[in-house]
């Protein structure tokens, strides 16, 4: 039983970290980027020839990180700046556009087929005895980076300067630049650091399942999205609280035995919460004026 929490808290620290790229863009310009899944999957990529090539783990993952950070900010000037100010539903199909276009271009690259991903090489592939539980060391060390990552993002929301800048973008951005915020700048360092936590995304997902291929970001996107809206989209904890939810979800379906049910069963969960509670677990309503 503990076996399975754990498992189920690895996987869902890895979907905890992705929803929580979506809350930050969503929360910044109401956009639901759907091209992040993919950015994670070049990601993968990066690290998978980075440690091929006989580099250090850390710069590997460095090199995810940096990589995954500058593609997410060439996407946000190429493809959302333009349409800043078109409607809402002009940037969701670009978002999907941008999805097809980066997993057409992987294929093209890469080939479709998957690519075996050397985990040893990134994180120590042994585990440790907790009360008679054997434990990895991998499932550790995620956990902990989706719980350190979680507590620095609401660090510097809440706590900086940057942060509250952010803040003020996400509640009025006309107000906010009559304040002389540089509201171009925060549109760009929010899709920047999403990207990052989307980086170590990339790798905590290449150690639990070590096979790349271009399509490894559609699924992982459209869950780590379900548990963005189930936690409640624009909330920081409500990601991680998503996320956790999600992967416990679907490592004890696993246990049961009905494993072929797992996507099933996700997206009735998002089905019952958004007709319970449409904001999500820890969302807020909001009230628009008209």
């Amino acid at each position: 039983m503990l076996t399975h929490l754990i498992n189920g808290l690895q996987l869902g620290s890895i979907y905890a970290l992705v929803a929580l790229g979506y809350n930050m863009v969503y929360g910044i310009i109401k956009l639901l980027n759907f091209a992040h899944g993919d950015v994670i999957m070049v990601g993968g990529y990066i690290a998978l020839f980075a440690l091929t090539f006989g580099l250090n783990p850390v710069i590997s993952a460095l090199l995810t990180v940096i990589g995954c950070t500058l593609l997410a900010i060439i996407i946000e000037k190429l493809a959302y700046t333009p349409l800043r100010f078109a409607p809402r539903l002009s940037l969701l199909i670009t978002a999907i556009g941008v999805s097809i276009l980066l997993q057409n271009l992987a294929q093209l690259f890469f080939r479709a087929g998957g690519r075996p991903f050397p985990s040893q090489l990134l994180l120590p592939t042994g585990s440790f005895s907790l009360g008679g539980v054997s434990l990895a060391y991998t499932s550790v060390i995620t956990i902990l980076a989706s719980i350190v990552s979680m507590i620095l993002l609401a660090v510097l929301v809440k706590s900086t300067k940057l942060g509250k800048a952010m803040r003020a973008v996400s509640e009025d951005q006309g107000a906010a630049q009559l304040m002389g915020i540089n509201v171009n700048s925060i549109i760009t360092f929010t899709f920047a650091l999403g990207a990052a936590l989307a980086g170590i995304g990339a790798l905590l997902y290449a150690v639990r399942f070590p096979l790349i291929g271009p399509t490894i970001g559609a699924m992982l996107g459209l869950k780590a999205f379900v548990a963005a809206v189930c936690g409640g989209i624009g909330s920081i904890p409500g990601a991680m609280l998503g996320g956790y939810i999600i992967g416990l979800l679907e490592m004890f379906i696993v246990a049961a035995g009905l494993s072929r049910w797992v996507d099933a069963v996700v997206f009735l969960v998002l089905i019952c919460v958004l007709m319970v509670r449409p904001t999500g677990f820890m969302g807020r309503n909001l009230m628009e004026k008209v």
